[in-house]
């Protein structure tokens, strides 16, 4: 599910940066605002951003070989990490790089209400975009807050394009109050500054997001409701006695590994051990769906002496 709103967000936000970045390029090409120009740029790259993201979605999907058994699912975090890099490099460089050049030699802007209209209309479709990208993650993200699910999400098209849907209204509003200032007074300082701080919020932007893709390619665990979930069900199960240590990591957005020694009664048989390790993975596979890869290892219970703190995922529970 979260790929499929994922998705739409993506093909919405791609449709109206293209339009978003034809009109921009029209509006600089005959008023020579560096603002402009740098938004346009950044329309540009957010374009090719959401390609990327729509080919990490497609990649994601190949199926397991030998030598990638556990899928392609990080394909989504690869694209997401690569997304974040353009948008450093490509949107924020480039804006402080030309405010930077219009700093050291500025130039009066011609025809100035060509990108006040165009930046207007670009904030209005912008608006529609960041709309849907809302409407996508509220179906999603349940009762997280915003910042709590761009930190948290396994899946990284809604939070990429939030923020870059954000991004790029701050910047719309930054680049009309610029060129505003450069109408109303004459000096086409204003027109750089606002340049810099365009590029200023994009880089700020991709270092959110290069620091989130990085977690979620280093490989994080389930949340602390699925993990109490999977405990629960783990030590729910009057066959266990109690978990050993359990360890848990996303394979890619929608697909959980889960890892976990539980402990037997000493007089268990093996056909009681292989019926309830089935049962353990049918129970879990319903309470988490997207627990798809599961592996129970069976063993027995002994004492262990006081040591420091454990780092496994779970430390030992009481059994029944």
């Amino acid at each position: 599910m979260s790929a499929s709103h994922g998705t739409k967000a993506v093909v919405a936000a791609f449709l109206a940066n293209t339009g978003i970045a034809i009109t921009k390029f029209i509006a600089w090409f005959f008023s020579g605002s560096a603002s402009m120009l740098a938004e346009a740029i950044h329309s540009v790259a957010d374009a090719g951003n959401q390609l990327l993201l729509l080919l990490g979605g497609r990649l994601a999907k190949k199926q397991a070989t030998p030598d990638h058994p556990f899928g392609y699912g990080r394909e989504r975090y690869v694209w997401a990490f690569i997304v974040a890099l353009v948008l450093f490099s490509v949107g924020g460089l480039f804006s402080i790089s030309e405010g930077i050049s219009k700093i050291q030699h500025p130039h009066e802007l011609d025809i100035i209400w060509l990108p006040l209209l165009v930046l207007g209309i670009a904030i209005v479709l912008e608006s529609f975009s960041f709309r849907t990208a809302i409407k996508e993650a509220n179906q999603v993200r349940g009762k997280a807050g915003w910042w709590a699910f761009i930190r948290k999400s396994k899946s990284p098209e809604l939070p990429v394009i939030l923020l870059e849907d954000l991004a790029a209204l701050v910047g719309l509003v930054l680049a009309f109050v610029a060129v505003g200032l450069t109408a109303l007074t004459g000096n086409p300082l204003f027109d750089a500054i606002g340049t810099l701080c365009i590029g200023v919020l994009l880089i700020a932007v991709a270092a959110i997001l290069a620091v989130e893709m990085k977690s979620l390619l280093i490989g994080e665990g389930a949340t602390r409701e699925d993990t109490a979930t999977i405990a629960a069900v783990l030590n729910g199960n009057k066959g266990v006695e109690s978990i050993i240590h359990m360890k848990t990591l996303y394979l890619g957005p929608d697909e959980l590994m889960v890892a976990a020694k539980v402990a037997f009664p000493p007089q268990s048989d093996i056909e009681h051990v292989a019926r309830t390790i089935n049962d353990l993975e049918a129970d879990l596979r319903t309470q988490v769906p997207h627990a798809r890869v599961i592996y129970i290892e069976p063993d027995l219970y002994v004492e262990q002496p006081e040591t420091a703190p454990s780092t496994d995922h779970i430390v030992i529970q009481s059994g029944n």
